[in-house]
């Protein structure tokens, strides 16, 4: 079960009872699973991305980026990972589908930001 001690004793105070508990723990942990293959299907085909990221190097409100893979694993609750670009990439600590059309990543070093993707500009 990964919910800490205290999360446990809140929700059986709550009224929930141990089975509950764990019911609702694999719940969790089979929607993150869920949520990295629905992310991983996105990027599977695709050789370009844009994004809102803010970059330093482009005037593009959109930039496109060349995608070479995404990479992403889970651990109860937590959806961990990699995206790699051309020539750069960045840790994945969180995402979630928005839309058919549109995908969010948290990045962790070197961008540190939520950052929407999508296989079009006009999707943004």
């Amino acid at each position: 079960m990964h919910f800490d001690q205290r999360t446990q004793q809140a929700l059986r105070e709550f009224g929930l009872s141990t089975d509950d508990v764990r019911e609702v723990s694999e719940a969790v942990v089979e929607a993150t699973a869920e949520a990295a293959a629905d992310l991983e299907a996105f990027f599977a085909d695709r050789e370009t991305v844009y994004s809102d990221m803010d970059l330093a190097h482009s005037a593009d409100e959109f930039p496109e980026h060349d995608l070479e893979y995404v990479d992403l694993y889970t651990h109860a609750d937590d959806l961990r990972g990699y995206v790699k670009f051309d020539g750069w990439g960045a840790y994945v600590e969180g995402g979630r589908v928005l839309s058919e059309d549109v995908v969010e990543l948290s990045l962790g070093e070197t961008v540190h930001d939520r950052v929407r993707f999508a296989a079009d500009r006009d999707a943004l």
